[in-house]
């Protein structure tokens, strides 16, 4: 399952990055957005997606929302 299917404020652990952009990979990367690091979907808006990873949140796109699978 990805970030868009994923419920609102429930933590669940990232299982993977489905992308083959490596740039993508070392954005996510830095954002602490890895496999095993915990993620939440704080809200859903037209278009983009925050989440909360580690101590901060972030807007993020639909794309990357769904490159994500936890």
């Amino acid at each position: 399952m990805n970030l868009l299917n994923a419920e609102l404020g429930k933590e669940y652990i990232i299982q993977g990055i489905v992308t083959d952009d490596e740039e993508l990979n070392a954005f996510l990367f830095s954002l602490g957005c890895y496999t095993g690091e915990p993620i939440t979907v704080v809200s859903r808006r037209k278009g983009s997606c925050v989440v909360s990873i580690k101590d901060g949140r972030y807007n993020i796109d639909w794309q990357l929302a769904e490159a994500i699978l936890v």
